[in-house]
């Protein structure tokens, strides 16, 4: 990437607000309360031609010795690495801090072009408070308002001038979209890091460390997709406050936008009578509605005590407990232990395949027809049904539509007879089938 820009700054400044201004979505979460922002958190926007990437990050805190503060100067750290262009957000309402200061003097290290960004100047009078920064050595600052859009033009007029390239529009754009989905706590961006061999996100015990859902670059077997880590979903019931409210839509949407979701689910929280728990039976039917690919990764194996049969008999019970929902490949696998994640990863391609797979009609017609000539639709009414045609439809998820003369007679458990056929015939594991039926 290039022409990378990183908000960077104290707790509570408004990076979110100015990161969801600059690239005009409301994507990152914005609350009045500190330390809502813990990773880095990446977006796309245009300038006078110009594209850029930024990089929204945590508050920095000198010298704290708080689990998530200590992680979140990392990541700081690694996004003013990155970035071509590091934008120091100050509080004009609250002037200097001593907090200000200390970080003032870890971007002095760096070397990057910094420009101090004095926001929330809602008023001409905020906006002569700007002055105050002069103190910290660093050049004019900015005076603007994050939350209306005020000043920042003349912002980006400065940030672009030391872009050389135009930039991409959207570096995402054509590439697989992966989501790492769950219960909170289930091991999600342990497995994120695992698979990136970095620090990308957050990891402690403690449950709802992942606040956004996070976009990240991969490649492996000579393929290019991209990792979305998520916050974990709990019932709203148990949902403590507006932030955790917004991480779970932000989760929602990662996984609307995904091309395949790879579930995560705790093994020791699965029964062998009577299967999964009824929050990873609720995201498992989310991901099948949003007809998405689906791969079930049965996480902390290393943790389960077990003989040779233990995860056939697991497995036996996921899927009594999912019927009808069985078309997804089940893998048990330790991210800890690194046992078995990058099986885990190669089976994700498989499925990303399945969804992609188009059958040439010729073909379709070939096959599914004589499976409809040795078992015809029951007749109904008297009236015996005839399917006569069929195509694949050019959709995102595998979807075909059956031309024949009663289609209304169509039973459910004879779709699900076809939709088995073809699974069996054409190889459609992970995926979920839609099937039209239209008269002809």
């Amino acid at each position: 990437m290039s022409n990378i820009v990183a908000i960077v700054g104290r707790p509570n400044v408004g990076k979110s607000t100015l990161f969801n201004r600059l690239i005009e979505q409301k994507k990152a979460i914005m609350d009045n309360v500190s330390g809502v922002t813990r990773d880095r958190h990446y977006g796309y926007g245009e300038w006078i031609g110009k594209y850029y990437t930024v990089i929204d990050t945590g508050g920095y805190v000198v010298g704290s010795e708080d689990t998530f503060e200590g992680a979140i100067r990392e990541q700081v750290e690694l996004a003013i690495e990155e970035a071509d262009v590091c934008l120091f957000v100050v509080d004009c309402t609250t002037g200097i801090t001593d907090l200000d200061k200390d970080f003032a003097k870890v971007l002095r290290k760096s070397k990057k072009p910094v420009y101090i960004v004095a926001n929330k100047a809602d008023t001409y009078e905020k906006g002569m408070d700007a002055v105050e920064f002069y103190e910290l050595g660093m050049g004019d600052p900015f005076a603007i308002a994050a939350e209306s859009g005020s000043g920042t033009g003349d912002l980006l007029d400065a940030v672009v001038s030391h872009f050389e390239e135009e930039g991409v529009e959207n570096p995402n754009a054509g590439i697989p979209k992966i989501a790492i989905l769950g219960k909170p706590n289930v091991g999600k961006s342990s497995f994120l890091n695992a698979l990136l061999g970095k620090e990308r996100s957050i990891v402690t015990d403690i449950a709802g460390t992942t606040r956004d859902a996070i976009d990240n670059h991969y490649n492996m077997f000579g393929k290019d997709f991209i990792i979305t880590d998520t916050a974990g979903i709990r019932r709203k019931a148990k949902m403590e406050d507006n932030i955790e409210y917004y991480s779970f839509l932000r989760t929602i949407k990662a996984m609307e936008e995904c091309d395949i979701a790879v579930i995560l689910i705790d093994a020791t929280t699965i029964d062998l009578q009577t299967g999964l728990q009824a929050q990873d039976m609720n995201i498992i039917s989310m991901a099948d509605r949003a007809k998405k690919g689906i791969v079930l990764m049965i996480n902390k194996w290393d943790l389960v005590e077990k003989d040779s049969m233990t995860s056939k008999r697991m497995e036996d019970a996921i899927r009594q407990r999912m019927a009808p929902l069985n078309y997804m490949p089940i893998i048990f696998t330790s991210v800890k232990e690194k046992q078995r994640i990058f099986q885990a990863v190669e089976m994700i391609l498989d499925v990303y395949e399945n969804k992609t797979k188009k059958i040439p009609t010729s073909k379709l017609n070939d096959v599914m027809l004589k499976v409809i000539e040795n078992y015809p639709p029951p007749a109904w009414k008297g009236k015996y049904i005839k399917i006569k045609y069929m195509t694949q439809l050019p959709t995102k998820s595998p979807s075909f539509v059956m031309f024949c003369n009663l289609p209304q007679y169509i039973r459910e458990s004879y779709e699900r007879y076809l939709e088995n056929q073809m699974r069996e015939h054409f190889d459609f594991t992970g995926v979920p089938i839609q099937i039209f039926f239209r008269q002809k």
